[in-house]
């Protein structure tokens, strides 16, 4: 058995730096897209379920089509799923006008669903971590076949093949690369494909900042996608009005925020659960402000339907040097479980906390706003006492 065989996770070289690095690359390249192909020969003809986490972006949803897209040429099918919400305009926008092919499966509906007829499960733009199915599926022995994403490694489930890359800016990229080494041959002449290199170029684009915080490898699969992908239909994504409540939040986050040390915070208040995706679209907002380079807007989400509520956060930053995963982990820490309630990739970051005992009580809105307070105050007491020690 080769070396590829033995060791199919492969993560970019951190500890290596300068010529040597640049110099493994393609190899590395070589041996990841060597290991992903003889992963799909070995399921060629099952059945997969590729889990996308709770509310997923472009990022995410294009990187999964792509990779359905790659197994069809292996008759592997695959069911794209998230149990979340599609709440950002882009997002809704994205899926209806390409026709993307991805289902919502709450927690009520996928404890129904015979999972039996799925032989594993795929992670795209997440690790597991970020999705309330994850739970679902490891209790049915579904054995996960693949993760590919580019936010920091977190703890998985023996996957047989893991691509982790924190140093690219877009899961698109990455999934790009495999279509550019041949995995998929695009073709302009078929509708899907010009739809899903639309979609892959919408991700890698939402995730830089529209290539502002793009670099190389981002540059180069934007450009390969440009042969194929229809600039009317990502105009026509791009062009989604936002809705009054996200505008109402941003307006809160302003009115909220507290700028210490060049970072602005902002607590909202209350949103309703399908509304949490106007979270990252104010610290998008934020963090355009003058002498601001970082920007953390949080909030209670409630889900009504389920009576659940928790503090759900976004972070952006502009400062190349400042790492939005290691400062959400150590200023929020984990759970009773060990997994962190925050995390990140290059340039933003997320955070969920459930509240637990806490929820409920939403009629009494004298508890409602000390419960509010009680958090606000934490949480900025927990990210100022990371930016500085001494406040």
């Amino acid at each position: 058995m080769s070396a590829i065989d033995d060791y199919p996770v492969l993560e970019h070289p951190v500890t290596r730096t300068g010529a040597k690095a640049a110099a493994l690359q393609p190899r590395l390249a070589d041996l990841k897209v060597a290991a992903l192909r003889q992963c799909l020969e070995r399921h060629q003809g099952d059945r997969q379920l590729v889990i996308l986490q709770d509310f997923p972006d472009p990022d995410a949803l294009s990187g999964a089509w792509a990779y359905k897209l790659m197994a069809q040429q292996y008759e592997i099918q695959c069911d794209i799923v998230y149990a979340g919400m599609l709440s950002h305009q882009e997002n809704i926008a994205l899926v209806k006008l390409t026709d993307l092919p991805v289902q919502r499966w709450p927690l009520s509906i996928a404890q129904n669903k015979d999972l039996s007829v799925y032989q594993g499960v795929v992670f795209i733009d997440n690790q597991g971590t970020t999705s309330h199915l994850t739970c679902l599926l490891h209790s049915a022995d579904l054995p996960v076949i693949v993760v590919i994403d580019h936010h920091s490694g977190q703890p998985h489930f023996g996957a047989e093949f893991v691509d982790i890359r924190p140093h690219i800016r877009a899961t698109a990229t990455i999934l790009t690369q495999y279509i550019q080494a041949g995995l998929l041959n695009l073709d302009p002449s078929i509708t899907q494909h010009v739809k899903c290199a639309t979609a892959l170029m919408h991700g890698l684009r939402s995730d830089t900042n529209a290539l502002q915080q793009a670099q190389e490898e981002e540059f180069l699969a934007a450009a390969y996608l440009s042969r194929y992908y229809d600039p009317q239909l990502l105009s026509a994504i791009l062009q989604a009005a936002r809705s009054k409540s996200v505008m109402d939040i941003i307006e809160r986050s302003l009115r909220n925020r507290l700028i210490h040390n060049n970072v602005s915070i902002a607590g909202v208040g209350y949103l309703r659960y399908e509304n949490r995706d106007a979270i990252p679209q104010a610290a998008d907002f934020l963090v355009t402000e003058e002498n601001v380079h970082t920007a953390v807007v949080y909030g209670i989400a409630r889900d009504e339907a389920k009576g659940l509520e928790m503090v759900v956060g976004s972070l952006r930053t502009t400062k190349l040097t400042f790492d939005p995963d290691e400062f959400l982990k150590e200023a929020l820490g984990q759970d009773s479980q060990g997994r962190y309630f925050g995390g990140g990739r290059s340039l933003a970051g997320g955070f969920e906390i459930p509240l637990g005992f806490l929820t409920g009580n939403q009629e009494d809105s004298t508890y409602a706003d000390l419960k509010w307070q009680v958090f606000d105050q934490q949480i900025k007491h927990k990210l100022l006492e990371r930016i500085d020690p001494r406040s």
